[in-house]
């Protein structure tokens, strides 16, 4: 099987639901709770490949973490990136879920406010999926958005 990332814009059904969003406090200034979809949420499935990924890798979960981000490119103009990170930058939104943690640039949480990231295994195919409410279109090759 061949590990793929894919895209769904908001008006397609999420495939598990998903853990709300608990940012580290340092991390956001504001005290008062977000909103429901304002910040980025994980689902169990995703949780659980991310912390197998990040015991692979060697990365280990109380410094490091799962970078998202936005990169310009790709047929639609804007590509998804995803790796391992062993800390967060400076300017990082940081979110922990289930002791995993989840590190996002202020320039990418723009695209990112939102989303839900999914981890989908079947027999076709195995991957994240970027369910994101920011997306308008995305491309065929599943890996590219606006």
């Amino acid at each position: 099987m061949q590990d793929v990332v894919t895209i769904q814009t908001a008006n397609q059904p999420a495939h598990a639901p998903a853990l709300p969003v608990s940012p580290t406090p340092n991390q956001i200034p504001s005290a008062a709770p977000k909103a429901p979809g304002k910040g980025i949420e994980v689902t169990p499935r995703a949780i659980e490949k991310i912390r197998s990924g990040m015991a692979k890798e060697g990365v280990s979960p109380e410094e490091g973490g799962l970078r998202l981000g936005v990169l310009g490119g790709g047929c639609s103009g804007l590509s998804y990136s995803i790796r391992f990170d062993t800390r967060p930058r400076e300017r990082d939104r940081v979110y922990e879920f289930d002791g995993v943690r989840i590190f996002v640039d202020p320039k990418s949480f723009l695209y990112l406010h939102g989303m839900t990231l999914d981890y989908e295994q079947t027999l076709m195919r195995q991957g994240f999926n970027f369910i994101n409410p920011n997306s308008t279109r995305s491309c065929g090759c599943g890996s590219s958005f606006s």
